[in-house]
């Protein structure tokens, strides 16, 4: 991580059937930080390092529930089984809203200009579910654990 402290990961329970939306080793820029009430501040997401026009990839099976501009950003929203819904900022979107979309399957391309990053470009991922923000690293499996002998 080359951003700040580290910040434990909230578990959900699809963990362990997604994987990391860039084909890359994942740099936290900027961590997970939930708010402490429904509007206070926070960082709701993880911020990650790419480089500009970097293939965004589905974490997880779903269906695109947008894909487009808000407020002059380019984002994609993907609608997960179990209420659970993914975003993605600043991408310009390779898939329209409705669309199907499987793991590992691009969705777009990551766009420069995420407000605070400090690489060459940053991928806002967010996670939630109703309106409880998650950590999306929650999300991914860390490998099975097992015990070995002495």
């Amino acid at each position: 991580m080359s951003g700040g402290a580290a910040v434990p990961v909230r578990e959900v329970d699809e963990a362990g059937g997604f994987r990391a939306p860039l084909a890359r080793p994942l740099d936290v820029v900027r961590p997970f930080a939930p708010p402490s009430s429904a509007f206070g501040p926070g960082h709701r997401g993880v911020d990650l390092g790419g480089e500009a026009g970097e293939p965004v990839l589905a974490p997880g099976a779903g269906t695109v529930r947008f894909a487009g501009d808000v407020a002059g950003r380019p984002v994609v929203s993907i609608e997960h089984a179990g209420g659970l819904r993914t975003t993605y900022e600043p991408v310009r979107p390779a898939v329209a809203a409705g669309a199907a979309v499987a793991p590992g399957q691009v969705i777009g391309h990551l766009e420069p200009g995420h407000l605070g990053c400090t690489t060459a470009a940053c991928l806002h991922w967010g996670a939630k579910r109703g309106e409880e923000p998650l950590n999306p690293l929650g999300l991914l499996s860390g490998g099975r654990v097992r015990l070995l002998p002495w």
